[in-house]
């Protein structure tokens, strides 16, 4: 028997237009795309709403702060999986990368285990039909953390390990560039003093120096047999973004400084741009603006990055503070990143393809998600 569903009323947000239509689902997948509102006795109307392809987050660490909803409070991480897939399902992402680190830097001891709990609690999860969006995972490798090659080693031939990112929270670099900034950061979040915090600075750069090159390389050639999708983290300089292409790493993962995007953007790297940067207004770390790097055609894609529900915000808040159009800016947030993580049968309202699909409506300047069905299935 085939499963169909007709959705009518609806302002349907298409790759090049938005159109008053109907969509029909059938078996999972975009059956038909019409214009006008169906007649059908069965159709659903959705009263004028919006109706968007299901957003696909390339970067979350929003399991880590379910994990740890507290400093000092760490919570089962089974419960956290579930309430993590649930904020992203109501969100209406239906294609969740959960980006996990590999590698301590002396700061967040706590993020080992979430990596192995979280890998372990997908491999339990992920075929039992409790998880409402579909999860892969993302390894955020810490370039010259000591502990990120034997964490990273066991999974490197896991396949629900979709993309790859190379990163560097030294301090002084990239997103820490700003010292005195970092330093006030690390008193805030724990007890030491200023002489503590400069000592386990000196201690870092010290281990950066002797880890960051040979582990780079040892990454590298791990995963070379995945030809996974592989992305540089908080680009400073066009130099870096050149580097990190001669070894093909194709995609920049927020970068900084608008040199470096723009460098990314002329070399054919693809740009993953904040969202929450978007809905905030600018950079929690004082770093470029996302809306400027839209501005400057040098973001293609965003990623939610810690907060699930920012995607949906942050595309129509794009077409707010630069002018682009609502099916661009919808595809930054589906259509690309589906794209980068090289998932062709997802990303825009196009027949053929799954029936991801999410009910928004416009309240005032907030759009609200209102339905979201995966693979034509209700889930949130």
């Amino acid at each position: 028997m085939t499963n169909e569903t007709i959705l009518t009323n609806v302002f349907l947000v298409l790759p090049d237009e938005v159109i008053h239509g109907t969509l029909v689902m059938r078996d999972g997948r975009i059956a038909e795309i019409q214009p006008g509102r169906s007649h059908a006795l069965t159709a659903r109307d959705l009263d004028g709403d919006h109706l968007i392809p299901g957003v696909v987050d390339v970067h979350t660490d929003n399991l880590e702060r379910q994990v740890q909803p507290r400093q000092n409070a760490r919570w089962p991480s089974r419960s956290a999986m579930i309430a993590h897939d649930a904020q992203c399902a109501a969100a209406g992402v239906t294609t969740v990368f959960d980006a996990l680190c590999l590698g301590d830097l002396g700061f967040d001891q706590g993020r080992g285990q979430t990596f192995l709990d979280g890998v372990a609690d997908l491999d339990a999860l992920a075929d039992t039909g409790v998880l409402r969006s579909e999860h892969f995972l993302h390894l955020r490798c810490e370039l010259p953390a000591a502990d990120m090659v034997p964490a990273l080693d066991p999974v490197g031939d896991h396949p629900r390990v979709r993309m790859v990112s190379l990163m560097d929270h030294s301090p002084g670099v990239g997103q820490y560039r700003d010292i005195p900034r970092y330093v006030t950061m690390r008193r805030k979040q724990t007890s030491l003093t200023i002489d503590q915090v400069q000592g386990r600075i000196d201690e870092l750069l010290a281990q950066r120096e002797r880890l960051r090159e040979p582990q780079r390389a040892w990454l590298l050639n791990r995963i070379r047999h995945r030809d996974l999708p592989i992305a540089s983290h908080d680009d400073d300089s066009p130099d870096e973004v050149r580097r990190n292409l001669a070894d093909g790493i194709a995609i920049s993962e927020f970068p900084v400084a608008m040199e470096a995007a723009e460098a990314a953007r002329d070399a054919g790297v693809a740009v993953i741009a904040g969202a929450p940067n978007i809905v905030r207004g600018g950079s929690h770390s004082g770093n470029v603006a996302a809306a400027d790097l839209v501005r400057a055609s040098a973001a293609d894609a965003f990623a939610s990055d810690y907060v699930p529900a920012s995607m949906i915000e942050a595309a129509w808040r794009t077409v707010e503070q630069t002018g682009i159009s609502l099916p661009a800016a919808v595809a930054m947030i589906a259509d690309a990143p589906a794209r980068m993580a090289r998932l062709p049968d997802r990303g825009r309202l196009e027949a053929g393809l799954r029936a991801d699909l999410v009910q928004v409506r416009p309240v005032q300047d907030m759009p609200v998600v209102r339905r979201v069905w995966r693979e034509g299935n209700r889930v949130a």
